[in-house]
């Protein structure tokens, strides 16, 4: 359906500084799930339907650039075990941790993933999200990977959302590598990466490059696989340690590095020049109570896109709101409000690669928009707990979220 949204306020999140001003009501006129006219003026094609927004506040589709949304199993008696004193070896040695997590989504079929992804989806959607990329690694062999992408993707046709995948097979060492973590990363160089690039069911690989994931070289490998069958790259990087997996990624261009909580001022500056996105986590850091903050000032001194993201997991960030980890980025890591609107929308964008196209309310841009009953773009971020959202625009299709709101 083409048609115009009239008297509606905006907040562009285009590049310049203004583009976090409230303009004064605008009519946006949507084609084709196209954004093709901002103007004070209606256009003269009056076979448009005519949505009137009532004088709500308009913002990009929110983007969250970084989830594990497709999973099976719930990890909440190691939740209670911890808090009551059991320490992660010991629920490691009970069957815990990320491979209770594999063992769960190995033995769950692709139907059963898609049914288990769908409340957590409805709970992004609830909270303004229009695209998500999701993560699989929780698999760890071939078809197990590529059910979790299958399961991914098949997710847009039960919900209007846009869905990015990525390839995270260089998660952990499966139980069947254990002690060999070379011949594991052989693997998935020699024979996952081919297969789901041959099958168009990732647009990105990613490593968790990490004292308790993979090593620098082992990382390298990888990335030199993806670069090879022309997928982008990410990194999960210096979240407990600082190795140099950010550097790493940015001499390979990748389009964000996340976590970052160790990451130091040569890292901060290798993904400046590589324009490399970091990606901040805040929903880890406090599941974790994690107290080593990411640098923050060193990357607003090098202007580094920060984006925002859930890191929705089963193991430590069980979250599926992505304006809380707006408050949280806030609260916890000292963002602006602009920072934090910024950092899902536009920056998000960037950070799964659709900069060009997502993540800004602008001509010839997707048809990706929030709409909000609120004053103030500041609200996203400081309220919690209260349903904001009145409606969503994805590629060009309307969709009433709140029943109370005013649409005529």
């Amino acid at each position: 359906m083409d048609f115009v949204l009239t008297n509606a306020r905006m907040v562009s999140l285009q590049a310049n500084k203004a583009g976090y001003d409230v303009s004064p009501p605008q009519n946006i006129t949507v084609i084709n799930g196209k954004i093709s006219a901002i103007s004070h003026l209606l256009p003269e094609n009056n076979s448009l339907k005519v949505i009137n927004c009532a004088d709500k506040l308009l913002t990009p589709g929110l983007i969250d650039c970084h989830t594990h949304l497709i999973f099976a199993g719930s990890r909440a008696n190691e939740f209670e075990m911890r808090l009551n004193g059991v320490p992660y070896q010991e629920i490691a040695k009970q069957g815990g941790g990320i491979l209770s997590t594999v063992q769960a989504t190995r033995s769950a079929t692709e139907q059963e993933l898609i049914e288990l992804a769908l409340p957590r989806l409805d709970g992004l959607i609830r909270s303004g999200v229009t695209s998500v990329e999701i993560k699989s690694g929780y698999g760890l062999t071939l078809d197990d990977e590529i059910k979790m992408l299958k399961a991914a993707k098949a997710l847009e046709s039960y919900r209007s959302i846009k869905v990015s995948t990525t390839l995270l097979a260089a998660h952990a060492i499966p139980p069947e590598y254990a002690g060999r973590a070379d011949d594991y990363i052989d693997y998935v160089c020699n024979v996952i990466i081919p297969a789901v690039a041959e099958q168009k069911l990732a647009c990105s690989v990613d490593v968790f490059c990490e004292s308790i994931g993979f090593t620098l070289e082992q990382t390298e490998r990888v990335f030199k696989s993806a670069q090879q069958f022309g997928l982008k790259i990410k990194g999960h990087t210096e979240q407990l340690s600082n190795l140099g997996g950010s550097a790493l990624t940015a001499r390979y261009h990748g389009v964000s590095v996340d976590h970052i909580e160790y990451l130091d001022i040569e890292g901060v500056k290798a993904i400046a020049q590589s324009g490399t996105v970091a990606t901040l986590l805040p929903g880890a850091f406090y599941f974790l109570r994690e107290q080593q903050l990411p640098p923050i000032k060193a990357l607003r001194e090098y202007d580094v896109p920060m984006a925002l993201a859930t890191d929705m997991n089963p193991g430590t960030s069980p979250f599926a709101d992505l304006t809380m980890m707006m408050n949280m980025g806030c609260t916890l890591f000292g963002l602006t409000p602009e920072e934090a609107l910024r950092g899902v929308t536009c920056h998000a964008a960037k950070a799964i690669g659709q900069s060009e196209c997502r993540g800004q309310l602008r001509e010839g841009f997707d048809a990706d928009i929030a709409i909000w009953n609120i004053q103030s773009p500041a609200e996203l971020s400081y309220q919690q707990g209260i349903p904001l959202l009145a409606a969503r625009v994805v590629d060009g299709r309307f969709e009433r979220i709140s029943s109370e709101s005013y649409f005529q």
